[in-house]
């Protein structure tokens, strides 16, 4: 098996890598990433693309078929990569999120590839007050983000065939530590205020809904996707990937960081204007296709890991919004040191 995975820089690559490396020493593993985020390095003893056969350092949007020769998977995890990016570069998004994945798509159906993997997610869902959704469910979504990637579903869709199995993951919100850690995630952003400052600020008034899952489960089920036979979910499948347990109030989240990490003080706005991000949802189609690939690491086992993870790097610093572990960070001091134009491509 040869597998070209996207976006392996970034911070679910490396576990990916980890998984089907582990799984079969005899997978074949490429990259693509234009290593914006290469190097934010948290916790790593090497450098994680020690684990790939071959890395290539190209933008997703200028991905040839010379890379794809001999490929028979690819995951596509490469984008522009949450709200606050898509944002700030609402314009890239589409090209880089849809326009850049439907190409690819494109591209791979014509070289051969059989398995795409498409790294989508449950924001698609937007504001959902009631029932949790399911793959059934009307579709919401309310950021340049959560468009791009249901967009980029609803072109892929058509060039699915028995040949051309498309697997579109629709992951909750990612947690969990990571070689290349970032901290602009809900609960990882809890954990880093907890070891740093004893303190989580909660900024809404805690009542939203997010569903959850460890890029651990992540790397399991994109496993599970480079695998599934088109009789199982058809040729182009869009599926919600998590447990309908795990979805938590924020409120919750921080407490059960508290249970791990004693004596932290958490403070609520109960002021706050609602929070239109507020979702539940049912995964009840992943348990059926998926029993054996279902998420293993629960919210407690995320949270130790992320405090173990963090002290083990002496980590400490309370203004670690404004650093490179912010992704939105990273892409403004680029920008501000020259070294990419506003379309986000390196001018040097």
């Amino acid at each position: 098996m040869n597998v070209l995975i996207t976006g392996n820089m970034g911070y679910i690559g490396p576990t990916v890598v980890q998984r089907l490396k582990s799984n079969d020493p005899d997978t074949r593993v490429q990259g693509v990433d234009s290593a914006f985020f290469a190097h934010c390095l948290t916790g790593a003893d090497a450098l994680p693309e020690r684990r790939l056969d071959r890395q290539f350092f190209a933008d997703v949007r200028d991905i040839d078929t010379a890379m794809l020769e001999g490929v028979d998977a690819i995951v596509h995890l490469a984008a522009i990569s949450n709200d606050p990016m898509g944002k700030a570069f609402e314009r890239v998004t589409a090209d880089v999120n849809h326009a850049a994945s439907v190409r690819l798509a494109r591209l791979a159906r014509e070289a051969g590839v059989s398995r795409f993997v498409f790294a989508s997610s449950c924001s698609v869902y937007g504001y959902a007050e009631g029932a949790a959704r399911d793959e059934r469910s009307a579709l919401n979504p309310l950021t340049a983000y959560a468009k791009s990637k249901i967009n980029t579903e609803n072109d892929i869709r058509e060039l699915a065939d028995t040949d051309f199995v498309i697997t579109s993951l629709r992951f909750p919100t990612a947690c969990g530590m990571s070689e290349r850690l970032r901290l602009d995630l809900v609960l990882n952003d809890f954990v880093a205020a907890a070891v740093a400052e004893r303190k989580i600020t909660i900024l809404s008034d805690g009542t939203p809904w997010r569903p959850l899952i460890d890029i651990q489960d992540m790397a399991r089920a994109i496993d599970w996707a480079i695998g599934r036979d088109p009789d199982h979910g058809g040729a182009f499948l869009a599926v919600n990937v998590g447990r309908t347990e795990w979805n938590y109030q924020i409120k919750d989240l921080a407490r059960a960081v508290q249970d791990e990490i004693p004596g932290v003080e958490v403070q609520i706005n109960p002021d706050a204007q609602p929070d239109k991000r507020s979702y539940q949802v049912d995964f009840g189609l992943y348990k059926e296709l998926a029993p054996d690939h279902l998420p293993q690491v629960d919210l407690h086992q995320s949270i130790r890991e992320l405090r173990d993870g963090l002290q083990a790097m002496g980590f400490n610093n309370t203004d670690f919004r404004n650093s490179d572990y912010m992704r939105l960070k990273v892409l403004s001091g680029l920008r501000e040191k020259g070294l990419l134009s506003p379309d986000l491509r390196w001018t040097s």
